[in-house]
């Protein structure tokens, strides 16, 4: 089985996987154009950065994992790789603290200025009167836009700098959980944006967050307030940001940007915006405890896949099984009898959507659970219980 790594991964990852005995190709140099053309053999593709379009998938004939060495998966096709039954996973969780701590850096580098005060010593100049200007974090407002995980870890980092805390995030927090911990809970972004001193973005891009951040979300922020981004690029209207930083005075920290370059040398295209803010080129993974924890991680993903099929943290399972009803036999474990059962469901044109066969201790019977698009006949069902290696039928609607 070959596994492809394309961009950087920690050197354990492929020790490791070698001792899986498992065939490691790293290709550093691929890029979104040119990965159809390196995964004609290629059995697990892991990437981090890089896109993979549904070119890549379609290319990849033997292709049965996509693992992305990260949290977010938006730059993976998953509809593509769903529609060829390809397995999606990420590595959620393990690059928290490094994303936290680089956006809590960026805040306080957004208001001591910290950045424009080095450019300026290393020109020549001091200006100890203009670049003392700062208003200071404690006892401020930080607004949390998305209260996961990241977010979580940054408000608790905050809390060291005595900051006060707001949040919106409908999926991760509710207005009670917030009361108990001492949260001022918004309603809406814009809500958030109006009471914030500063504000800090932790959402999973979706075509429902993206531009989530624009001209009404910047119109609502406080002059002078701080705005940090190091989720993802387009959750923010560029065009938005540029015109309040000049209209509003906002000071800015990012991480990420809309239409960023993908690998991990390019032409930046946003230098308008560059000399507006303080900023990083993605890098807020880029720790060495996050590599070694992602890399962990991704080889626990493909172990378990190896030993049993499901490889954990796939992102792209039916949410809601498309089974109607659902037929639970008790069989002896005898050959030909899955397939006596699958045979009859195939002659009266039903779909199996889900299989499941345990077999218990002693390897001398079973159970098998065949989630079914509907239900068979009784004539079927009760060539079933005339069957003597089966033991038991049980039919039930799936709620």
């Amino acid at each position: 089985m070959k596994v492809l790594i394309v961009d950087r991964l920690s050197p354990t990852t492929v020790t490791a996987l070698e001792r899986m005995g498992l065939k490691v190709e790293v290709r550093n140099d691929l890029k979104a154009e040119t990965l159809p053309g390196a995964v004609a053999d290629v059995n697990i593709l892991i990437v981090r950065s890089t896109k993979v379009t549904a070119a890549t998938i379609q290319a990849a004939p033997q292709l049965s994992l996509i693992i992305r060495a990260g949290a977010g998966v938006d730059t993976i096709d998953i509809a593509a790789a769903s529609g060829r039954g390809i397995y999606v996973a990420n590595c959620p969780g393990k690059n928290t603290l490094a994303v936290a701590e680089l956006a809590i850096g960026l805040l306080i580098a957004a208001d001591r200025r910290i950045v424009e005060a080095t450019n300026a010593l290393r020109a020549g100049a001091w200006k100890k009167k203009e670049f003392g200007d700062a208003r200071g974090l404690a006892g401020r407002t930080l607004g949390i836009l998305g209260y996961g995980a990241i977010g979580r870890a940054v408000a608790h980092r905050a809390r060291a700098l005595e900051m006060k805390i707001a949040a919106w995030s409908p999926l991760d927090l509710t207005a009670e959980e917030a009361q108990a911990w001492n949260i001022d809970y918004c309603y809406t972004p814009e809500e958030l944006a109006a009471k914030s001193d500063a504000v800090t973005v932790h959402l999973a891009l979706t075509p429902e967050t993206k531009h989530l951040v624009g001209k009404k979300f910047f119109d609502a922020m406080k002059p002078g307030a701080i705005f940090i981004n190091t989720s993802r690029g387009p959750l923010v209207d560029t065009t938005a940001l540029v015109e309040a930083i000049k209209q509003k005075k906002l000071r800015v920290g990012m991480d990420v940007f809309e239409n960023e370059p993908a690998g991990g040398e390019a032409q930046f295209p946003h230098t308008e915006l560059a000399a507006l803010v303080t900023c990083t080129p993605h890098i807020g993974a880029s720790t060495d405890q996050a590599a070694e924890a992602i890399a962990a991680e991704v080889v626990r993903i493909i172990d378990v896949y190896l030993k049993t099929g499901r490889p954990p943290g796939t992102v792209n399972l039916c949410e809601r099984s498309p089974a109607t009803h659902r037929l639970v036999m008790r069989l002896l474990n005898q050959p030909g009898i899955l397939a006596f059962i699958l045979d009859g469901l195939r002659d009266e044109g039903i779909n199996v959507a889900e299989v499941e066969n345990i077999v218990f201790t002693g390897a001398q019977a079973g159970c098998c659970s065949l989630g079914l698009d509907r239900a068979p006949s009784d004539k079927l069902l009760g060539r079933f219980r005339e069957n003597a290696n089966i033991l038991n039928v049980v039919l039930q609607p799936c709620n």
